[in-house]
């Protein structure tokens, strides 16, 4: 609890602190779930584990093109899975710089993607105890239910109508939210289908408790992925 609580705040002190702020953490954040797939993937190679996280953090600052660098970069020293790998890297990047893209637009962005996440997750976590019900995926992530999986497409849908008043942006964010909101789901899927593959509970140890920061994490930058390549289609509403 206690290590949730610091990472929590420490969130909470760069989402407010600024821009600059928000981006570091969100450098280091990246960093370290590079570094996590690196251990995770090559337990063996201990230079690669090195050097691609750092090189993970300071892409955020250079054109996305390299984020496709270093994806390959994971995907090559990985011992199996090398092009999941190295898509998932690639993606985790993407992710990290649409956050921090989202808090250049604005704070209010910024907790509507984060909030939708948390909706999600809450929202399907008693959703699923309360209705049980078919699986959605038993053989990759078994406690997950189609109940919780819906139950959390509802919340970030009602998440999108607030932020879309809030925000003064169309009511295509509710949209653009369920959409988010699956990507999360998604995301939480293939890290447990990663983790599955390399016999791992946790992508590391680095938060006492409560495992890796790609577990803490993986929903998040998958839902930001998602902003950000519907941005890049013209399909989100607001400043983007």
């Amino acid at each position: 609890m206690t290590s949730a609580v610091v990472l929590a705040v420490a969130a909470i002190a760069a989402l407010v602190a600024g821009v600059e702020w928000w981006t570091a953490f969100s450098a280091i954040a990246a960093g370290l779930m590079v570094w996590e797939l690196c251990v995770m993937s090559a337990p063996n190679r201990v230079r690669p584990r090195q050097v691609l996280p750092v090189a993970a953090a300071a892409a955020l600052a250079l054109p996305w093109p390299v984020f496709l660098v270093i994806g390959a970069g994971v995907g090559f020293n990985a011992e199996r899975h090398k092009v999941a790998m190295g898509v998932y890297a690639a993606a985790i990047l993407v992710g990290a710089a649409a956050l921090v893209e989202l808090r250049f637009e604005g704070v209010g962005w910024l907790l509507w993607i984060i909030l939708v996440v948390i909706a999600t997750d809450v929202a399907g976590y008693f959703a699923g105890r309360f209705f049980g019900g078919p699986k959605f995926w038993p053989s990759i992530s078994p406690s997950k239910t189609w109940s919780g999986t819906v139950a959390g497409w509802v919340a970030a849908a009602v998440v999108g109508v607030i932020f879309a008043l809030i925000l003064e942006v169309g009511m295509g964010l509710i949209l653009v939210s369920i959409l988010a909101s699956l990507a999360g789901q998604m995301g939480d899927i293939a890290e447990s289908w990663l983790k599955r593959r390399f016999g791992l509970k946790d992508s590391s140890n680095l938060i006492p408790g409560h495992g890796g920061v790609l577990d803490r994490f993986d929903a998040l930058t998958f839902a930001a992925l998602t902003v950000a390549i519907l941005s890049w289609a013209g399909w989100m509403p607001g400043p983007f």
